[in-house]
């Protein structure tokens, strides 16, 4: 099976710093690979690589199987509408009420009608289990679970092939971000697409992944099933997961 997402040997330089360093990845159709690592480690710039909101050093992006950072802007932006991303903070426009947040791919972009995008934009908020009563608020009123539901459902409204997220559970409570590592697993499964998210919340990496991998020093040090995370035989990860300040990752302080 053609990955649905692949990145080859990617290389990145910020300020002088070697931030990627041949970096692999790969993910198939209907699997959810998680990214940890500590921070400062890449993963935000793997993230912003393989969106194409920036461009690597060195290296390769494959989009079913297709390079796509060298490809002319007007190809390679129908090939970005196979993504669908769920940012760190929400980046929700405070100045669109939700239900226009959540439809603003499909106003401005996939240029749909205004009712059939309000139509579509409800009926995503129910799927994420956000109250339809909330569709005419700004962004502002609502709470940050809320603002995450509302950012997960502008990023699966278009049923992407490819669903990014960006620490998904930064700042909310332990059992709202149950709830948000739940709806995650439930909308990636009913979609059937391919999930890329990178997190420092191991709870949250457990419960979303299928595989995890590991980013270090610019490389991949271990990946491998979620499942075998506790039993990786890598003294980083092993470290990473218990948080001790003890061993071969020296803290950043």
């Amino acid at each position: 099976m053609t990955a649905k997402l692949q990145l080859v040997d990617i290389k990145k330089k910020l300020r002088g710093r070697q931030v990627l360093d041949g970096v692999d990845l790969d993910v198939a159709p209907g699997q959810s690979l998680v990214v940890i690592g500590g921070s400062g480690q890449g993963k935000s710039v793997t993230l912003k690589c393989a969106l194409g909101l920036m461009k690597p050093d060195a290296g390769q992006v494959l989009v079913d199987g297709a390079e796509v950072t060298r490809m002319p802007r007007e190809i390679r932006g129908r090939v970005m509408k196979k993504f669908g991303m769920l940012f760190q903070g929400g980046a929700l426009f405070d100045s669109l009420t939700v239900w226009e947040n959540i439809a603003f791919r499909l106003i401005y972009a996939d240029k749909v009608g205004r009712k059939e995008a309000r139509d579509r934009a409800l009926a995503t908020m129910r799927k994420v289990r956000l109250a339809p009563e909330f569709a005419d608020v700004r962004p502002i009123e609502l709470s940050g679970g809320m603002q995450k539901r509302a950012g997960l459902a502008r990023a699966i409204i278009a049923k992407p092939d490819i669903l990014f997220f960006d620490e998904p559970t930064t700042g909310l409570d332990p059992i709202t971000a149950d709830a948000i590592n739940d709806l995650i697993v439930e909308m990636v499964k009913e979609i059937g697409c391919a999930a890329v998210s990178i997190t420092h919340d191991m709870a949250s990496a457990r419960k979303i992944a299928d595989e995890i991998a590991m980013l270090h020093g610019g490389k991949i040090v271990w990946r491998g099933p979620a499942a075998q995370i506790d039993n990786s035989g890598n003294a980083m990860v092993d470290q990473f997961i218990a948080g001790r300040a003890d061993g071969p990752i020296q803290a950043v302080v």
